[in-house]
């Protein structure tokens, strides 16, 4: 599996023709996106945004945690994941947005929780990308930066080795969060999954 590139049209060329088959290269992770949005605890009637959600995996459970009063929002730059994401019914949930992660279309402190699978690996600037994250959402608003495997595990998946300068890294992934205006809570990089929890400042 080849490591997917950064940038706009890049990730949309490497994720449009991959959109319609998504799910069915890891068709067991759903129980891992529930538990992460468990983690994350959106406010019941809150406002929530799937950032980069692709095929829209998380939106049903965010649906669940926000409630029937709550808004969830869905957004994505690759066209062909938010059609899939509609093919599976997920605009019944929520609202499916195109939009670019370092843009977002939403005003300044809006979202009560910004949940982010596989995001920060695809920004040209982390940093940028997790200072728009924390500008959308209202003071003591949280965030979940996802993906449904470790990061050794990935890198297993991947055929590379990990490296000290890994964004995703402790280390690393504190000192961008820091820098965009968010505090590191929690971490946990286990085999099964990583999930990073950050509260803006």
């Amino acid at each position: 599996m080849s490591v997917p590139p950064t940038g706009l049209a890049a990730t949309r060329a490497f994720f449009g023709p991959r959109a319609a088959t998504w799910e069915l290269k890891f068709p067991d992770d759903g129980p891992r996106y529930r538990r992460a949005v468990a983690d994350l605890a959106p406010p019941a009637g809150g406002v929530v945004a799937d950032i980069a959600c692709g095929t829209g995996r998380a939106l049903p459970e965010l649906r669940d945690a926000v409630g029937p009063g709550g808004t969830v929002l869905g957004v994505d730059v690759t066209p062909e994941m938010l059609a899939e994401a509609a093919a599976r019914g997920r605009h019944r949930v929520a609202a499916l947005l195109l939009g670019d992660a370092l843009h977002l279309p939403f005003r300044t402190g809006a979202l009560d929780a910004v949940f982010a699978a596989g995001l920060v690996s695809h920004l040209p600037d982390p940093v940028d990308g997790l200072r728009e994250l924390a500008r959308v959402c209202r003071p003591g608003g949280r965030l979940a930066l996802f993906h449904p495997v470790g990061r050794a595990a990935l890198a297993r998946r991947q055929g590379r080795e990990l490296t000290p300068d890994d964004l995703r890294a402790e280390p690393n992934i504190r000192a961008a969060l820091t820098a965009a205006g968010w505090r590191l809570d929690d971490i946990d990089d286990g085999e099964d999954r990583y999930l990073v929890l950050a509260t803006v400042h």
